[in-house]
């Protein structure tokens, strides 16, 4: 799948989201090696605390359906944004843990402008499961 086509799954995704307090619809698709894709949409809650944004739940999604680090080619995240959207910063915690270091990150915007990074450029010093030892 090219990665145009994972962006348009992405757009998709993000009508799904449920923002009634932010009204900032994000949308995200998950790409794996076999070619199947997890889509994820931010969900929010008056708690704001509590709310989930779209890259975890396309990336907790696939986990919950077998997929590890090794099958993920990437993950594509769109928003209306001036700039090509990028994930917060407990995203890209999560990023960082659970998708290999060159898998890609393609970030967008409704108008099509896209950047692309590779998951070891997005967070430079994250905590990893080797800081637990």
């Amino acid at each position: 799948m090219d990665y145009q086509k994972l962006i348009e799954r992405a757009k998709e995704a993000r009508k799904l989201s449920y923002s009634p307090y932010s009204h900032f619809p994000v949308g995200a698709a998950l790409l794996t090696k076999d070619g199947k894709v997890y889509l994820g949409a931010n969900i929010e809650n008056a708690s704001y605390p509590l709310c989930m944004c779209a890259e975890r739940n396309a990336i907790y999604q696939s986990y919950l359906d077998g997929v590890r680090k090794d099958d993920i080619v990437a993950i594509a995240i769109v928003a209306d944004t001036p700039n090509p959207c990028s994930p917060c910063g407990a995203c890209r915690q999560v990023i960082s843990e659970l998708l290999r270091t060159d898998a890609d990150i393609i970030m967008t915007n409704l108008k099509d402008e896209t950047t692309v990074v590779k998951v070891k450029d997005i967070l430079p010093f994250a905590f990893s499961e080797e800081d637990l030892k």
